[in-house]
């Protein structure tokens, strides 16, 4: 099989996944919009803004140019924001030809319509062209530092999987697969959210106890919401489920959990943006998240008090306070 796959996005995680398909000695190109940012990459062979001191091999390339991703190969690996998924890949269209393959890493909703993902892709291309993602317990930082990492690559057609697989699977980096896309991108997405929840929690102060209790009704939460839009409830048990949620909720790596943190602190929400400086899946994944919940009649409480933390200016105590208050209930 030749190992050829064209990476979009180069930020953390994009840099991340093309430094181990390179190491792991696939030709890989790493595409980034904007200029200058790319060509610093390609003169320093490392991304100092994202991950410094990861030098590129020399089988990693970079790239600004969608025509030089379309003409270098036919697998595509997406790590854009999910804002902007969408709009990278009616840009990248026109370049393309029908034997493409789409995989994607990004995590969270299409913030137009709270579709899923792997919606825009058929959308956009068709139904038929092979379409999978990426999720799991990953930090940037920890794949660069080829630290010991498990995900789940999730795709409707298990030779697309393999595919993948085959390219990312190696030394200290395991893959397994799944045909669950639609459970892998709900627990991907909401995660975030939840992660945020974590976050506002121990910055007011409060414990283990919290935490644990938050992250456990949390993944009931995700799995409400994942199994009633197709999901199968045992992808929730799995690395894209709870082992996203217990890493995304419980270490300071996240985004999503320090920017809760410095809400729980008392700052204001542009303010813990400002300081973080990266892109913070949770925010829009809040109000999507809410959204789908309501129109399918699913009970959210907690990423219902989130967003109202988020989105109407609701003090974070309040906030936990308003879910303690919730009727007593049984568990299941």
């Amino acid at each position: 099989m030749n190992k050829k796959i064209a990476i979009l996005g180069a930020g953390s995680w994009g840099t991340a996944l093309a430094l181990l398909a390179a190491r792991n000695g696939c030709q890989t190109l790493l595409w980034g919009h904007n200029l200058e940012h790319m060509m610093a990459l390609a003169k320093d062979r490392q991304n100092k803004r994202y991950l410094p001191e990861h030098y590129f091999p020399a089988t990693l390339a970079v790239t600004s140019d969608l025509n030089e991703v379309a003409a270098f190969s036919k697998l595509l690996l997406v790590c854009v924001p999910s804002h902007a998924f969408k709009k990278t890949l009616i840009e990248l269209k026109p370049y393309l030809s029908n034997e493409i393959k789409i995989a994607w890493a990004s995590k969270g909703f299409n913030p137009d319509d709270g579709s899923l993902l792997h919606e825009i892709v058929a959308d956009i291309f068709s139904p038929q062209t092979p379409a999978a993602i990426l999720s799991g317990p990953t930090f940037a930082h920890e794949v660069a530092e080829n630290l010991p990492t498990a995900i789940t690559i999730a795709s409707s057609q298990p030779g697309f999987a393999k595919q993948l697989s085959y390219i990312l699977h190696g030394g200290q980096f395991r893959t397994y697969t799944s045909a669950d896309v639609v459970g892998v991108e709900v627990g991907g997405a909401v995660k975030n959210v939840l992660a945020i929840a974590a976050g506002i929690a121990d910055g007011l102060g409060f414990g283990a106890n919290t935490r644990a209790a938050l992250i456990t009704r949390g993944l009931n939460e995700i799995i409400r919401l994942g199994v009633e839009l197709g999901g199968k409830q045992e992808t929730f048990m799995g690395l894209a489920g709870l082992g996203d949620l217990i890493l995304t909720c419980t270490d300071n790596q996240s985004r999503n959990r320090r920017f809760g943190l410095a809400l729980g602190l008392g700052k204001d929400r542009i303010t813990a943006m400002q300081e973080i400086g990266q892109e913070i899946e949770g925010i829009s994944a809040a109000k999507e998240t809410l959204l789908l919940a309501r129109k399918h009649g699913i009970d959210m409480p907690i990423t219902e008090q989130t967003y109202k933390v988020l989105y109407e200016n609701l003090a974070p105590l309040t906030a936990v306070q308003n879910l303690l208050a919730r009727e007593q209930k049984a568990e299941s």
